[in-house]
């Protein structure tokens, strides 16, 4: 490639590349292993043909075997009878002429004849082999056997069977060859009479041949033991009566077993033949049935034909795929090489190749561009040191050129991969990367200025904080734990936790765009708090940490505190919105409160959490029985959760009496616990807990349905009042429980009182109004409990019409003193002007019923009249009290 980006294509490179090599060495391997294949296939299906047409000659020689052994037996039995009778006559040599050349004798024969169904006829000769008598002559023909082979064996003794066979010119019938059956004659004593014969002309087997003949091509043959053909069929009149002595069939005629399958050229037809021979049982015959070579392998030229039609046209459609493939590869190497061409030009990073001989090969536009040279000056060729001169002469490089160059071809010489990041003359940053090659090296120059940039905002983004730009949790983490491990000898370090009081009700009330312009002005106050070696953090939402290093005395850290809570109470003005806040502030010193950056920061945010529940808007210095109360209300929650799950917590009562009768209208189901260990814990202790754990919904359930289910068997102008916790109206199922409480017990709605306090309303008003609205369809009242403690906004008894308040205990503690009572009046004249009912809670003495009386209060509840009492004792004092006359006011 140039260093415009133009090139040419080679051909020949490409066809020499490895992958194409291979691919067009495949090819050629598959179609060599298709035409191998084909071969294999062809000789197989070849020699599976003739072993099959081998196997069928063999059954068709068997079959015709067993034929011709019943067919020769029963050929031969007039013979034997005619034997049997001449022997049973015992007829001597002398004798045996006269007797027999009669005719008598000749109808005698004649009539053996006419009962089998073969019309050869029977021929008896005498001692001297002339013929004396014939079933077909009478008088009989001048003929004389003398000469023929079995009747010299037969007289002479040296065959021993009686029945022989041998092929011969006819000399009694009309001329021609016929298979000659003799039977020898004996005397009385076994000598020699005579011979009996019958004829069988080769048509007679050739007859029956036809009838199993193979097909075209097949032939089956008759030969006798020494080689002899008796007959065969298609006929060929010269061979009948030759002998195949020479023939490799001859082996088979002639072997003990007489039996076996060749492929041969047939004596006869000259013709490649598979021949099978089968001996006769009884006979020296064997019957030689043989297909011609060509017939065999019809189906096989067929097949051959089919499979190489198929290999050629596979062959083919290699050949195409291989050609169309290569040529599309190669349409596919251009399109990418041009687009390799158009990418190194449109690369972002400059792209330079040098050769090993440090000259320049490839050079895209990207480098010329990114300083400034020119498409003249910087060309393939050009050597790498004359590049790195002009660049320095141009002023597009910084720093020695001569180092630089020695440096480069040092490390590409000993194999390393080098990464630089140089600032030219304009102040941009450029990352170099050479990477050694076979031969030569590759270099690439990158912009990373942008990137540079990005990656320290992503970086200091990971460390810092979004919206107050102060370090987070994570940097906070970072450099706590290093300010830890070298705080000096007789200097502490400080951590101070600070929880922004009442930032949530400032998000909700005026929104999130005012809330976070009040965490940036917080950030910036407590900024102007610290010192030089002290910092602040944002650990999340409404938190903020500092951190003082170099502590001499603790009055040095009272002062920070005190900074830090001038800095923010004083009033904000959030994008025109007067704002003010307050803190709650933990602190942990180091190394007395812990020097292991874990246990300093959970010192500090118990400290923080001790701040907040005194009362929030103060600090806490941690202390040692803050981590006893942690671990303390841990095992607290861990009993309570294992007591509710037993169930191993009470339900008390305590009533409410009216102050109008002196009658008991409700009584208030209050929790007890009795610890197996600590005896009786205070509600005061444990409710937190659960309601903090979120236990308060598991417990809240069991109460009311117990609850429900003991209030079932009071009387019925006896309500039950419950308490519930905002926490289980925030679950989302209160109602669902009260409905499944009140009909699991049978409680009527109209008993069950719900007490809830104003926490209830503050945090979410309007869901929790609507909830209430859900219960009081049902027909639940409701009672607005501790009135006074907390808000006491009268926008609530406007917007949901309560059935009952109830006076916190601190109003009737205060009714003997001057101008107490004038609060309980208040309230009274507001709910009897809503028509509620008013219960004062914690009535102790007898002069603070006469003044709730007096003021028109309705019902008093308090230990004056009745302690909480467990379920037994309540049940007998509601039976007690509505036996009782009602006392007139």
């Amino acid at each position: 490639m140039t260093a415009d980006g133009t090139g040419s294509f080679d051909l020949k490179a490409f066809l020499s590349s490895a992958p194409i090599r291979w691919l067009i060495a495949g090819g050629i391997f598959l179609i060599a292993a298709i035409a191998i294949g084909t071969t294999i296939m062809v000789d197989n299906f070849r020699e599976r043909a003739l072993n099959s047409n081998e196997r069928e000659l063999e059954n068709t020689v068997l079959l015709v075997a067993r034929h011709f052994d019943q067919q020769l037996e029963d050929f031969t039995v007039i013979l034997k009878d005619v034997a049997a009778q001449i022997r049973s006559d015992r007829m001597t040599p002398e004798a045996f002429a006269g007797q027999l050349a009669t005719l008598e004798w000749h109808e005698t024969l004649r009539s053996r004849i006419g009962s089998y169904s073969d019309l050869a006829g029977i021929n008896v000769f005498d001692t001297n082999g002339t013929l004396i008598n014939s079933s077909d002559f009478w008088p009989v023909p001048d003929v004389n056997i003398a000469d023929r082979g079995y009747f010299h064996a037969f007289k002479s003794g040296t065959e021993t069977t009686p029945i022989m066979i041998e092929m011969a010119r006819t000399r009694i019938s009309a001329p021609g060859w016929a298979t000659i059956v003799a039977h020898k004659l004996t005397g009385p004593s076994g000598e020699f009479v005579g011979v009996v014969s019958r004829a069988i002309a080769p048509a007679t087997f050739e007859k029956y041949f036809a009838s199993v003949v193979l097909g075209e091509g097949a032939a089956i043959s008759m030969y006798l033991r020494d080689g002899t053909l008796l007959a065969r069929y298609p006929h060929i009149e010269r061979m009948i009566g030759s002998n195949v002595r020479s023939s490799p069939i001859y082996h088979y005629i002639s072997s003990p077993s007489g039996q076996g399958t060749i492929r041969l050229t047939s004596p006869i037809d000259g013709q490649q033949r598979v021949a099978s021979a089968y001996a006769l049982k009884n006979y020296p015959i064997s019957i030689v049935a043989s297909m011609t070579v060509a017939a065999a392998l019809a189906d096989w030229r067929e097949q051959t034909r089919f499979l190489v039609l198929v290999a050629s046209f596979s062959v083919f459609v290699i050949a195409a795929m291989l050609f169309l493939f290569v040529r599309k590869l190669l349409q596919q190497h251009q399109t990418e090489k041009q687009r390799l061409d158009t990418a190194i030009n449109n690369m972002t990073q400059g792209l330079l190749l040098y050769d090993s001989s440090e000259r320049l090969v490839v050079c895209n536009q990207r480098y010329i561009s990114m300083y400034g040279l020119s498409n003249d000056f910087v060309k393939p060729g050009l050597a790498f040191r004359d590049l790195v001169a002009h660049r320095k002469q141009t002023g597009s490089f910084k720093g020695d050129a001569d180092a630089f160059v020695s440096t480069v071809l040092r490390n590409v010489a000993l194999g390393k991969i080098t990464l630089n990041i140089v600032e030219t003359s304009d102040g941009r940053l450029i990352q170099i990367v050479n990477q050694p090659l076979k031969n030569g090296w590759l270099t690439t120059h990158e912009d990373i200025t942008e990137r540079m940039r990005a990656e320290e905002q992503i970086r200091h983004l990971a460390h810092y904080d979004a919206l107050t730009d102060l370090p987070n949790r994570a940097l906070f983490h970072e450099r706590l734990k290093q300010e830890l491990a070298q705080i000096a000898e007789g200097r502490h370090l400080a951590v101070l936790y600070i929880d922004i009081d009442e930032f949530k009700s400032v998000n909700d009330s005026l929104g999130h765009m005012i809330g976070d312009e009040l965490l940036k002005s917080v950030a910036a106050r407590l900024n102007g708090c610290v010192g030089a070696g002290d910092f602040v953090a944002r650990l999340g939402g409404d938190e903020f940490a500092i951190v003082q290093t170099a502590v001499k005395n603790p009055c040095e850290v009272v002062e920070l505190v005190r900074r830090t809570f001038d800095a923010i109470r004083a009033p904000y003005d959030c994008l025109g919105h007067q704002v003010s806040s307050d803190a709650s502030i933990g602190i942990a010193l180091a190394p007395q409160d812990g020097t292991d950056l874990d246990q300093i920061l959970k010192n500090a945010d118990m400290a923080m959490y001790a701040a907040k529940s005194a009362g929030r808007r103060t600090w806490r210095f941690f202390e040692p029985a803050m981590d006893a109360h942690v671990r303390e209300s841990r095992m607290l929650e861990t009993d309570l959760r294992k007591a509710i799950g037993e169930q191993a917590l009470e339900v008390y009562y305590q009533p409410c009496v009216s102050l109008q009768n002196d009658t008991i209208t409700v009584c208030e189901a209050l929790v007890r616990w009795r610890h197996g260990e600590r005896g009786m814990i205070s509600p005061a202790e444990f409710i937190p807990i659960a309601e903090e754990t979120g236990l308060i919904n598991e417990l809240g359930e069991w109460v009311l349905a117990t609850a429900c289910a003991e209030a079932s068997h009071w009387p019925d102008d006896v309500r039950l009042a419950v308490n519930v916790s905002p926490v289980q109206f925030r679950s989302g199922t209160l109602a669902l429980k009260i409905v499944a409480a009140l009909a699991a017990s049978g409680l009527s709605a109209s008993r069950l009182e719900l007490e809830i306090t104003e926490a209830v309303l503050i945090r979410d008003d309007e869901a929790a109004l609507q909830i209430l609205h859900q219960l009081r369809s049902l027909g639940v009242r409701i009672a607005l409990d501790d009135f006074g403690t907390g808000y006491s906004s009268l926008s609530y008894l406007q917007r949901f019409p309560f059935d009952k308040i109830k006076i916190d205990r601190c109003f009737i503690n205060d009714l003997a003193e001057q101008g107490g009572s004038s609060i309980v009046q208040a309230v009274v004249n507001i709910a009897t002007a809503r028509q509620m009912v008013t219960t004062a809670e914690g009535v102790e003495t007898q002069h603070q019923q006469e003044i709730l009386r007096g003021l028109g209060c309705t019902e008093m509840q308090g230990y004056l009249f009745s302690a909480p009492k467990p379920a037994e004792e309540v049940r007998r004092m509601l039976l007690a009290h509505h036996l009782k006359p009602a006392a007139v006011a």
